[in-house]
């Protein structure tokens, strides 16, 4: 094992055994490096390997901190990775989409407030019946983000807003190329916000399921 990596685990184990938790401050540089035997250089690249990963955060002047370790935080770490996708991948991105979305729509089916579901729907009439290509994926990205907030699973919001990405330039192709593709959206998002105004859990999952799986079909059939 390289030291570096020793480095990380060393400093990890003392997050996941609660040596160290949330919020704590790590001891100076040089007497950590003596407790977890290492040289202060391979820790300086550990602490500087899991700061970018937002494990720890370095406060110039102050010292280093383990950060508060919140999923939403943690995950964009994966955003920042899935922004290196090759497009021959946004296929298996929409099929993950189709796994975990339509379960955080059910979710939220039984935990959205009326506020919210008011919000969502004056969004989706301020689009109109004829937006742009470029509105309507714009207000889709905050669509699905509103109904997944909802579901109240901070990992699942977190996950499906990483995955959002690869899948939005699909979208904005799709909307260019595809005839009645605007429509359809607006008919769908329709569906899957009246089946959560009617708190039909299966219904918000089955609807938001067709609701991917015709953006899915689509590239399919154009690949």
């Amino acid at each position: 094992m390289a030291v570096t990596d020793e480095a990380i685990e060393k400093i990890k184990g003392m997050i996941v055994s609660g040596a160290l938790r949330p919020g704590d401050r790590l001891p100076k540089e040089s007497e950590l490096a003596s407790e977890l035997g290492l040289s202060r250089n391979s820790l300086r690249e550990a602490v500087r390997a899991l700061s970018l990963i937002r494990i720890l955060d370095v406060k110039q002047g102050d010292g280093t901190y383990v950060t508060s370790l919140d999923p939403q935080l943690l995950l964009e770490a994966l955003s920042f990775v899935v922004d290196f996708h090759r497009d021959d991948t946004v296929l298996e991105f929409l099929a993950v989409r189709r796994i975990l979305e339509p379960a955080a729509t059910a979710m939220a089916a039984s935990r959205i407030t009326d506020e919210v579901l008011d919000s969502l729907g004056a969004q989706l009439d301020a689009l109109g019946p004829e937006p742009s290509v470029e509105q309507l994926v714009a207000s889709d990205l905050e669509f699905h983000r509103g109904i997944v907030a909802a579901s109240g699973n901070s990992v699942l919001c977190s996950l499906l807003d990483g995955l959002s990405g690869p899948t939005t330039r699909a979208r904005v192709w799709r909307g260019l190329t595809q005839e009645d593709a605007v429509r359809r959206t607006l008919h769908e998002h329709r569906a899957i916000l009246g089946a959560l105004r009617d708190r039909d859990a299966e219904a918000a999952r089955s609807w938001s399921t067709v609701h991917i799986a015709s953006v899915e079909q689509w590239l399919r059939s154009t690949l």
